[in-house]
């Protein structure tokens, strides 16, 4: 699978998402870690949704299948509300990739995915100022941080 690349004017964007999200100033290097970390989660959210899919004996993914939380929820509406002012929906949708997985998805959640990835960012944005409320712009130790809370809820 070929990784999806952002054009230069999507890094501008990401850049002010982040700074808007969480008051935060990341750079080309951060969005690198960005990227990864999207994907990584968004697989394993896939995976947990082919699981419920398969224990209800479908074979295909519907969005009630994907675990999404009430705290995922919630930033996907402040995803929302925030994508108005800056519009990362379609860049979001170019970061909406997974390995293939034993089911496929329906139309209704590949239309989801760019949301759900918008949900883990404003969530990954938000945590660094839970762990670190002084962070301004976040070094390595901090990314590894939020990683570790990431990977113990999803």
């Amino acid at each position: 699978m070929r990784r999806p690349t952002l054009p230069v004017f999507g890094v501008a964007k990401f850049e002010r998402f982040f700074r808007a999200a969480a008051e935060l100033d990341v750079d080309k290097n951060d969005l690198k870690r960005y990227s990864d970390f999207v994907e990584r989660k968004l697989y394993d959210l896939l995976l947990i949704g082919q699981n419920t899919a398969g224990a209800n004996g479908r074979d295909i993914v519907e969005p009630w299948d994907l675990p999404v939380t009430k705290g995922l929820q919630e930033s996907m509406h402040a995803f929302r509300k925030l994508d108005e002012e800056i519009e990362l929906e379609p860049l979001l949708g170019r970061l909406a990739t997974y390995p293939p997985l034993d089911r496929a998805l329906s139309e209704e959640t590949e239309a989801r995915l760019p949301a759900v990835v918008g949900a883990i960012s404003i969530a990954l944005a938000r945590t660094f100022r839970v762990i670190d409320p002084d962070v301004r712009n976040p070094q390595s130790e901090h990314w590894e941080r939020v990683f570790q809370v990431f990977d113990q809820l999803i």
